[in-house]
């Protein structure tokens, strides 16, 4: 297990805890009662340090190492039944970008989403979850075949931004970003945007036209990255704790500033500490979300949507 920087007092009491159960383990000696202690103070440790979180550490997390990325959502939710799809149809397949059908329960769907990768070679290969315009031309493709069969549509946002070198541009990233805005806005079947990490720019945008916008709760939704507002600001990286707070970019700012419709609980100390729980959560929430959407004809859908999205940043002295 990794740890944060403020999780070296939890990392230290498991270090305890661990040598303590060695000993007991090892000897005759009675170590009961200090293992019971420590476990205590464990779990009393994390509810302290987790429910006081600022939004630089909740940035910390979505970025956590051993968090879930997109991949491991849909194979957890629908096991055998995901059939991936490749490739734009004009000049190449992102391997930032995945998408593809599969099943929660007896209900299909298209997901699509960013993917990360895990060590060295996995990120070069996915291209540290920045996408190409071939990618988002891909998502489009996959999103107007499940308009096509009446198939729902759910996206897993985790993207530090698009992908912002010369021969992306050169292939027109903003045109394919701006283009599926647009289309999603239009597209006639529900579109459920589940924020599962890193929701930066227009990377995110790409792919966050939705009927409903779910965010796990340690993950952020902004325009642009605290790093990388410190740097323009402030010619430097170091006040990305400040620029987290100004940006109000946690999913509870999200909420409050009606940007988002739901919060997806995690659970304590974030989605990699118990995987399955969280895979679980979010399988149920997109099932109940769909059960809501499914009941709107497609006129509706597109004049709610669209209603949604006028209103955002609308407000009255």
């Amino acid at each position: 297990m990794e740890y944060l920087e403020f999780e070296l007092p939890i990392k230290e009491l498991q270090e305890q805890y661990e040598k303590a159960c060695k000993i007991g383990a090892d000897s005759d000696v009675d170590v009961t009662g200090t293992c019971q202690q420590l476990e205590k103070k464990i779990e009393d440790t994390k509810k302290d340090i987790y429910k006081n979180l600022t939004a630089w550490q909740r940035v910390q997390l979505s970025r956590h190492p051993n968090r879930p990325y997109t991949l491991n959502y849909i194979q957890a939710i629908c096991g055998d039944t995901f059939l991936e799809l490749h490739g734009d149809r004009n000049y190449g397949d992102d391997k930032a970008m995945i998408g593809g059908l599969g099943k929660i329960g007896n209900q299909s769907y298209m997901f699509i989403g960013q993917q990360k990768g895990y060590n060295t070679k996995t990120r070069q290969y996915r291209n540290f979850g920045m996408a190409n315009p071939e990618g988002y031309r891909k998502a489009l493709r996959l999103m107007k075949s499940a308009e096509k069969f009446n198939i729902p549509v759910v996206t897993f946002i985790d993207t530090p931004g698009a992908f912002p070198g010369l021969e992306a541009e050169e292939r027109g990233q903003g045109e394919a970003i701006a283009r599926n805005i647009i289309e999603m806005s239009q597209l006639q079947v529900p579109i459920i945007s589940v924020i599962i990490g890193e929701g930066a720019s227009g990377g995110a945008l790409g792919i966050g036209v939705g009927d409903r916008i779910l965010m796990l709760e340690n993950t952020w939704y902004s325009v642009i990255s605290p790093e990388s507002c410190s740097s323009i600001l402030w010619r430097s990286w170091e006040h990305k704790q400040t620029a987290a707070e100004a940006l109000k970019l946690t999913a509870k700012d999200m909420k409050r500033l009606k940007i988002i419709d739901q919060i997806v609980k995690e659970p304590l100390g974030g989605a990699h500490n118990d995987q399955e729980k969280t895979y679980k959560t979010v399988a149920n929430t997109i099932t109940k979300t769909f059960g809501e959407l499914k009941k709107l004809s497609a006129e509706d859908l597109v004049n709610q949507r669209m209603e949604k999205y006028v209103n955002i940043g609308v407000y009255k002295d």
